[in-house]
């Protein structure tokens, strides 16, 4: 587990004392940079190597002071030797490293001073030796705290899929398939997350892949078998002789690794293809769309398109800004300076719950989530700004996963929902961490969203959720118009609507409609809201549709006119969608969201009458 911040300082402070007046790289540079480790937590046993040879630019031999393949390569000088130049020696090396191990930050030193390139983010921080300890934040990423901006946008969530992609193909190839597939996966997509985002050390999935098993694969997925049966194995359950570094991984629980799942097999290409995955920094992938592209890689066709048919978190945000989240941030600003009221607003928020009847992936839920974590974590800064801070940070987080619920129709996206939501978590809990300077990890796993894998339009949903719990439902059930049911989804719709004349004609998201409608008359405080075709919205299916729904007592509360789906893949589908805000009672405002283009962004317009649009 990381230092707290606190004791970091306090080992910063220390060790610019103790080597103040080093300054021999040949004779000090070893010893320092293992001192500098120590500041940080991080052993001798657990940095990489020293005097890492590697073929120079140009053809030559060199020798990198200290390489962490992947995350760090340190380039030592002499007290008043010339940093730029240790800098393009440092950039001298890069050809002869692979690329998966190329790293993210180049730090070059003279002892005096330390300057630390990310070449993420192109930026260029340093600070005196002396001055160490009023810097500490910018080694995070030694410690084991990584924060960083998650952009859906961000190419490398379309890389990484790809990437997976090629790994499902070649194990599909030699006959696994079906679900121990899915789930071997899953179970792969989340030891990748891990060890980028501080559930394990840095590295370890990887190390434990190229240190332990043969260059042929062969014995591979023995090797993961093993490390997939620790994972679900407590500390004190696990054998007294295991294999030191198998023992290191920490215990997940949650059950995602509980299923014995059949042995798979590897030759050199597919533990290459691993490897490679390794490589990417799962930190900066968005969970909230990953999870949707990495469906879609199951699936060839889809993958052709790969992304083209999930809600972008745009949408998303457009649908819980006006169902919940703006009202929420209003209520949090009114009463910011307000201690009292902000531990009873701060107890709210944990009593909401939240459901999708059509969650796939899991994407409304985790984006829902992730923004419920960042407005808890303005209100715990507004309740301890005068500095009085609680001594455990866990008792400091009330929001969690299992106010989360979703039904899904599929097996494989309702696990990926399940997973998605806990890489959420441990995202934003690395943000706590950074906030209050003690690390702050839900692991092993003890709560979990509950993603029922089933038919939401035959379900009950009052037996997963009782109506009286649940505060709102949301989401974004499927686009079929009535045109293109299949036998199947005519027979729900039968049933859903039978009290519906003419319900033929509707598209098959309007199930959702009646059946929502159905479980708010157990409570009328709940608020729904859908992203849909707009068809539900126009010609025909306004009058049976909507005639049904107010005469149930249907309130619509806010409404986003027709705009333009839009997504972060290449493909992007062409679907025109509207979202519509809706309960068994009105709203305190009423607002219609209009779009000068379809492809822009909303003006909202207050509303005094509820009415379709």
């Amino acid at each position: 587990m990381p230092l707290s911040w606190n004791e970091i300082k306090s080992r910063a402070l220390a060790f610019s004392k103790d080597w103040a007046d080093a300054s021999n790289e040949d004779a000090q540079a070893k010893p320092f940079l293992i001192a500098f480790f120590e500041v940080f937590g991080i052993t001798n046993k657990r940095i990489a190597s020293f005097e890492h040879a590697v073929k120079k630019y140009g053809g030559g031999a060199g020798y990198v002071d200290l390489f962490w393949p992947g995350i760090l390569l340190i380039e030592m000088k002499s007290r008043g030797k010339s940093l730029d130049r240790a800098y393009t020696q440092a950039l001298d090396y890069f050809p002869g490293i692979p690329e998966r191990d190329l790293p993210r930050h180049v730090l070059v030193c003279d002892f005096a001073h330390f300057r630390l390139y990310d070449l993420l983010n192109n930026t260029v921080s340093e600070c005196a030796l002396a001055e160490l300890h009023q810097h500490v934040r910018l080694f995070g990423f030694i410690a084991g705290y990584q924060t960083q901006v998650i952009r859906p946008q961000d190419p490398i969530n379309i890389d990484a899929a790809k990437r997976m992609g090629r790994l499902h193909d070649a194990l599909k190839a030699i006959g696994y398939g079906g679900r121990p597939l899915e789930l071997y996966l899953v179970r792969l997509l989340f030891c990748l997350f891990a060890e980028d985002t501080g559930i394990f050390e840095k590295r370890q999935f990887q190390d434990y892949i190229e240190q332990r098993t043969h260059a042929d694969g062969s014995d591979l997925a023995h090797h993961l078998a093993t490390l997939f049966h620790v994972l679900n194995t407590s500390h004190e359950n696990r054998l007294k002789n295991l294999d030191e570094q198998l023992a290191a991984f920490a215990y997940i629980n949650g059950k995602l690794f509980e299923l014995l799942l059949p042995p798979a097999g590897f030759d050199t290409a597919m533990r290459e293809a691993l490897l490679d995955l390794c490589g990417l920094d799962w930190s900066r992938i968005s969970p909230a769309i990953f999870g949707s592209l990495f469906q879609s890689i199951m699936d060839d066709k889809a993958r052709r398109n790969l992304g083209a048919h999930y809600t972008s978190e745009e949408n998303i945000q457009r649908l819980i800004k006006s169902l919940f989240l703006d009202a929420l941030w209003v209520e949090f600003e009114k009463i910011r300076k307000n201690r009292n009221r902000l531990f009873e607003f701060h107890k709210k928020l944990r009593t909401l719950h939240f459901l999708d009847p059509a969650c796939g992936c899991g994407n409304f839920l985790v984006i829902t989530y992730r923004e419920l974590r960042l407005l808890e974590l303005e209100v715990l800064r507004a309740a301890y700004s005068g500095g009085q801070m609680a001594l455990d940070v866990h008792q400091l987080i009330a929001v969690d996963v299992d106010q989360f619920y979703g039904f899904e129709i599929e097996d494989f996206p309702a696990q990926i929902a399940q997973v998605a939501l806990w890489l959420t978590d441990h995202q934003m809990n690395i943000k706590v961490s950074e906030e209050f300077g003690a690390y702050f990890a839900r692991i092993p796993l003890t709560h979990s969203a509950t993603i029922v894998h089933g038919n939401a339009l035959q379900l009950d949903w009052n037996a997963v959720l009782p109506a009286t719990a649940c505060s709102y439902v949301l989401g974004n059930p499927p686009f079929v118009g009535h045109h293109y049911q299949n036998k199947e989804q005519k027979d729900d719709q039968c049933r859903v609507m039978a009290a519906i004349p003419a319900h033929g004609v509707l598209d098959f998201v309007a199930n959702w409609y009646v059946k929502t409608v159905d479980y708010l008359r157990m409570n009328v405080e709940i608020f729904a809201g859908f992203v849909s075709t707009n068809f539900i919205c126009q010609g025909e299916q306004v009058s049976i549709l909507w005639g049904y729904l107010l005469a149930q007592g249907v309130r619509i509360n806010f409404a986003h006119r027709t705009f333009r789906w839009s997504n972060e893949a290449s493909g992007k589908a062409a679907v025109h969608c509207v979202i519509v805000g809706f309960a068994l009672k009105n709203g305190s405002d009423k607002t219609i969201y209009e779009y000068a283009e379809m492809a822009g962004e909303p003006h909202p317009l207050v509303a005094k009458i509820s009415i379709p649009i």
